[in-house]
């Protein structure tokens, strides 16, 4: 079994930090949505005014599943760039959107293939590339926070 009780990315680290210190803790909302299985939320546990936070959206119960207030039992995947190339997109059918072309998708997914299981990408819109990260370093919340200087 995990010491972690949830985890996170780097990017929402402070955020978590902040809910714990400030709000209460984290807390975890899972989906009960047959369309949408092992999707969860994650929310400060009270708004700034002292009432609890509201579900975050009609998929999960009234309730949240957990929260937690420590940040040991929080872990936080700090992810490191590996690749980034171009992709071609075109609109869709409506022309409302962009989709990244059938080529381009081929490349991702060898691209994904080749950095190994847990890899991922995110696009970034501003250069039209596909940017690969894979997760360089696993840590406890508190951990996270002593070297970022928050503590």
């Amino acid at each position: 079994m995990s010491q972690y009780e949830h985890e996170c990315s780097a990017e929402n680290a402070k955020k978590f930090w902040d809910w714990i210190k400030e709000r209460g803790g984290v807390a975890i909302w899972i989906s009960v949505n047959l369309s949408n299985p092992g999707a969860s939320w994650s929310t400060p546990v009270w708004q700034p005014d002292g009432n609890p936070t509201p579900k975050p959206n009609w998929q999960v119960t009234n309730e949240p599943e957990k929260i937690v207030t420590d940040p040991t039992k929080i872990k936080v995947f700090v992810s490191k760039e590996v690749q980034r190339f171009h992709v071609n997109v075109h609109a869709r059918a409506q022309g409302m959107s962009l989709k990244v072309t059938e080529g381009g998708t081929r490349r991702i997914r060898k691209a994904l293939a080749k950095h190994g299981e847990g890899s991922y990408y995110d696009f970034d819109y501003t250069t039209q590339e596909a940017v690969i990260f894979i997760d360089d370093q696993e840590t406890s919340l508190d951990e996270y926070a002593k070297t970022q200087g928050w503590s």
